[in-house]
């Protein structure tokens, strides 16, 4: 009888990825194959993702404050100051995004370009006539600073950046940018672009990158064309469904009443899963069809079940948006957010949590540049200033490729953890595969939240893990999340 079950179980599995891949197949031929060059004597529409971001910072510029991206690079050697700001400059001339700033025209805003002479905005400061741990601590506070100041979208620039020098041989390099000129993946493109012309121009070399055929305007104005219509209507069809009747709030236990107004302000715990539960997990899914996210998914859910008591539940995360090759080299803001509907009535095993999760992943990747806010639109939730609207949760891993420490002439150059105290969501968890095992970073909300609450929910999502790869078939409602 289990190998019935098991080969009745393999043939949904191969019915439904060749009905995903039809549907796949059916998205692609839509699709028109180049995107072609906007008229840069007409207003520049914003993109649909740029649209919600606007209007949002002219409703409630605190709000914009989460949605600035802050990356801190450390420079140790011999850096030659002269590369450093020329390769700034020559990426702001490369994306025509790092040059942009938003007016309003009418009742709608355009995007506006500026001269690619305008170059690069960098404050230098020398913070060399401090000890070692003064200069350190001055360093922190100085890029905490950094990342909470505000942009003004009118006026610009929506990205800057500050060099500190700690020591003759040690930099901190703050790169700071608005999410509506960039995201995670551009982080990747923009460190990558910027060794390769600090490389170059410290050996007195011509700039080795290859031109860009398009920039960010072009897909803007690519995808309001693209999304408009009965392929748009389609699209937003699927969500209004796959959400019709979901619960517009998640109740999960907060260690203070919510406030009137979402103030924003957050704090984020870093932790690392052991190595084996890292690897369990890879084996886990493989041996079921999945994907480790699917299965980091499938446990956020079943933890989010047992501390809400909510059966049913929206969780966002995010898709990259740069299935197209002619994107990939862009710095701009793609990323698209997805609202992910889990229900676990009737006390399902992990295992049957994994199928529904890999089900409905594998489904809604279809649909998955239908923009957040046109879904949002559609779906009318309750407006609340108490909270983010669809869903107040989010599970998320790097939207791009890793970043790894770099070697350049006479220089390393390595990310530093990020320290960002704003949080869109009262709960956030974003997983990096490093290598030897996933590293997790849990933002929260310090509103709602104590830190000591966090801990305890992060121990918990390490146990629901351990509950999947090793007793799968344990049923959500006999999880012991609190062991003596």
């Amino acid at each position: 009888m289990n190998n019935q079950n098991d080969s009745l179980e393999q043939l949904k599995r191969a019915a439904l990825l060749r009905l995903l891949q039809q549907r796949g197949a059916a998205r692609i031929a839509e699709t028109p194959d180049t995107i072609s060059l906007a008229d840069r004597a007409a207003p520049l529409a914003l993109s649909f993702s740029q649209q919600r971001l606007w209007f949002l910072d002219q409703l409630d510029p605190t709000a914009s404050t989460a949605y600035h991206i802050p990356a801190a690079l450390r420079l140790r050697g011999s850096l030659d100051l002269v590369a450093l700001k020329a390769s700034l400059d020559r990426l702001v001339a490369r994306h025509e995004s790092l040059r942009t700033t938003f007016e309003r025209v009418g009742d709608e805003p355009v995007q506006v370009i500026a001269s690619p002479e305008c170059g690069f905005t960098l404050i230098e400061e020398d913070l060399r006539n401090l000890s070692a741990e003064q200069a350190t601590r001055s360093a922190e506070r100085i890029s905490d600073a950094e990342a909470a100041a505000p942009f003004d979208l009118l006026n610009g620039p929506l990205i800057r950046g500050r060099l500190l020098r700690l020591a003759d041989d040690e930099y901190r390099l703050l790169i700071t940018q608005h999410h509506i000129i960039s995201d995670g993946w551009s982080i990747d493109v923009l460190v990558k672009e910027f060794a390769a012309l600090y490389q170059a121009f410290s050996r007195q070399q011509p700039d080795p990158l290859p031109p860009l055929s398009i920039q960010y305007a072009d897909y803007a104005a690519w995808q309001r064309r693209h999304l408009d219509g009965e392929r748009l209507a389609k699209n937003v069809e699927f969500w209004r469904s796959h959400l019709a009747g979901a619960p517009a709030f998640l109740t999960v236990p907060t260690d203070r009443p919510r406030p009137a107004v979402q103030d924003y302000r957050g704090a984020t715990l870093s932790f690392d899963l052991p190595a084996g539960l890292s690897n369990a997990i890879t084996r886990f899914a493989q041996a079921r069809a999945a994907t480790p996210f699917m299965t980091l998914m499938a446990a956020w859910a079943v933890l989010l079940v047992r501390i809400s008591g909510q059966q049913d539940l929206v969780i966002g995360t995010v898709a990259a948006n740069r299935d197209r090759q002619d994107v990939q080299s862009l710095i701009g803001f793609f990323v698209n957010t997805l609202a992910l509907r889990v229900k676990l009535h009737a006390n399902p095993t992990l295992d049957e949590v994994l199928l529904q999760v890999r089900t409905l992943m594998l489904e809604s990747s279809v649909y998955q540049d239908t923009p957040f806010e046109q879904v949002v639109e559609a779906l009318k939730p309750p407006r609340s200033t108490r909270h983010s609207p669809v869903f107040q949760t989010m599970l998320y891993t790097n939207a791009g490729n890793d970043a790894e420490t770099l070697s350049l002439s006479g220089l390393t150059l390595e990310f530093l953890p990020s320290r960002k105290d704003h949080t869109q969501h009262d709960l956030s968890l974003h997983i990096d595969d490093s290598g030897d095992c996933l590293s997790c970073s849990l933002s929260y909300s310090t509103a709602l939240f104590d830190a000591a609450t966090i801990e305890r929910i992060a121990q918990r999502f390490e146990r629901v893990l351990s509950y999947f790869t090793d007793a799968p078939q344990t049923r959500i409602g006999a999880l012991d999340l609190d062991p003596g």
